[in-house]
């Protein structure tokens, strides 16, 4: 991994990294991470991504399944999965580094027309790689750009365009060209699964996200879950239950009002369901990210 690239996404995340050691960059769905301690478990439902390391070292676990990756590796998503995620290397003197872009669909589609690839059979959703010299190089460019912000609207569009089509060139490639093949299940189940994450604290009857996949109920279901690990049910109880524990934790709402603003009726099994997902109840667990993050600032 480039050392320049490195002391690039270093200089970026130590000038604009929140408490929590993320520094969103001023093109869309490109972030810098910082660490100086390795961190608590973290539970999210990940958007497809790629996630270059550039110092320390980072574990994902995907149910049963575990990815370890440090300084030189990439990790790629390539689905919205329930993950729980823990930086394992990091410190005052050797930060913990990595850039993380969001996978664009549509860039995914047009590429793939263009580069004549055919569909892939689909693959694990999870998948760690040595980072291809090209991505960096792209990777690498995109952060000297940021630094001259008059050319930013002319070009980060092309260099954006640019990292997808190395991506998809290279070790990667095969498991990213299903995410843009047009009419697949996985953008199919995109469509609902970006419903659900727009209205996720609102009913959503199964009929309706599987008209938005174009699919029978019966036939979404079983490609939901093939494709998340999780029932569209549980999918929606976990983005509730994390968005509840943001707004703990980055906004001080508590455990009922918390609750209500992310679809719950009752606080009692809002408190039942946090507890078997976090490990602790909703108020304890927010004091202790609080308290974490208060450190380590």
């Amino acid at each position: 991994m480039s050392d320049t690239l490195r002391a690039a996404v270093s200089r970026y995340a130590e000038a604009h990294a929140n408490p929590a050691g993320l520094a969103q960059t001023p093109i869309s769905g490109l972030a810098a991470i910082r660490a100086t301690r390795p961190s608590g478990l973290d539970y999210a439902i990940s958007r497809p991504l790629a996630c270059l390391v550039l110092q320390g070292g980072k574990r994902v676990a995907l149910g049963a399944q575990s990815f370890d990756f440090a300084a030189g590796d990439s990790l790629l998503i390539t689905a919205d999965v329930p993950t729980l995620s823990q930086i394992t290397h990091a410190s005052a003197a050797e930060p913990y580094f990595s850039l993380v872009l969001d996978l664009d669909l549509a860039v995914i589609a047009e590429l793939a027309l263009e580069m004549k690839l055919g569909p892939a059979v689909p693959g694990a959703p999870v998948r760690v790689e040595p980072t291809d010299a090209e991505v960096a190089d792209a990777a690498l460019r995109l952060m000297r750009l940021i630094e001259r912000p008059a050319a930013l609207p002319v070009l980060q569009a092309q260099l954006v365009r640019e990292m997808h089509y190395w991506l998809l060139a290279g070790r990667h490639g095969a498991a990213i060209r299903q995410l843009g093949w047009p009419g697949s299940g996985a953008q199919r189940i995109a469509r609902a699964v970006a419903l659900l994450r727009a209205e996720f604290a609102q009913p959503l009857p199964v009929e309706r996200l599987a008209a938005a996949a174009g699919m029978s109920p019966s036939s979404f279901h079983q490609h939901f879950r093939a494709a998340t690990s999780l029932s569209p049910l549980q999918f929606q109880k976990q983005l509730r239950l994390i968005e509840a524990r943001r707004l703990m934790t980055a906004e001080g709402a508590t455990a009922s009002s918390a609750a209500f603003a992310v679809g719950y009726e009752s606080v009692q099994q809002f408190t039942r369901e946090y507890r078997r997902t976090f490990g602790l109840p909703p108020g304890r667990d927010a004091e202790a990210i609080r308290g974490a993050v208060s450190a380590a600032a």
